[in-house]
């Protein structure tokens, strides 16, 4: 590879990582092409993109970012693959869901709306973090859960409270 095409793949990179909130390190090392195709699939259906990089490069790529990736460069050793999302959890469960007829891939680290996750034993983790939609969709159950209570409790009550004032108007007269 030129130094020509090793800046243009940099630029490229710093361009997608910039770009996506939600970047997830993995080793997928040890797969074979059958494994590594399937995974490619539950990735495309889960809207998760999935690219296999050159560590060196990547590295130049974050240092070159204008975001504090911390301590996540120092897991880029042996084979690398990054997978970008729109959903924070989506790469994720489609590790999980992978692993359980596969060893890999390995989670290496992640960076999650600026959050850092590094380690596969924060997979679990990751898979359970909620979001956007999910946590909107939460508020808005809640927000509703009072106003539906009252509507429910002045419905209820409407035909007692009725009761109540028509007996003490007859007992006036």
């Amino acid at each position: 590879m030129t130094r020509e095409e090793k800046s243009q793949v940099i630029e490229e990179l710093t361009a997608q990582l910039a770009d996506n909130a939600n970047i997830y390190l993995t080793d997928i090392s040890g797969l074979n092409a059958g494994s590594t195709s399937a995974l490619r699939r539950a990735c495309y259906k889960a809207d998760v993109k999935l690219n296999v990089v050159k560590n060196t490069l990547l590295t130049k790529a974050m240092e070159a970012s204008d975001r504090d990736f911390g301590d996540l460069p120092t897991v880029l050793k042996g084979n690398t693959s990054v997978m970008y999302s729109e959903t924070g959890n989506a790469p994720a469960k489609v590790i999980k869901a992978f692993r359980k007829k596969s060893e890999k891939p390995l989670l290496k680290g992640a960076f999650i709306e600026e959050a850092i996750y590094l380690g596969d034993d924060q997979l679990d983790m990751l898979v359970d973090i909620k979001s956007k939609e999910e946590l909107i969709g939460e508020i808005v159950t809640l927000l509703q859960s009072p106003a539906k209570n009252v509507i429910s409790a002045l419905k209820s009550g409407g035909g007692t409270l009725a009761g109540i004032i028509k007996t003490l108007s007859e007992k006036e007269g």
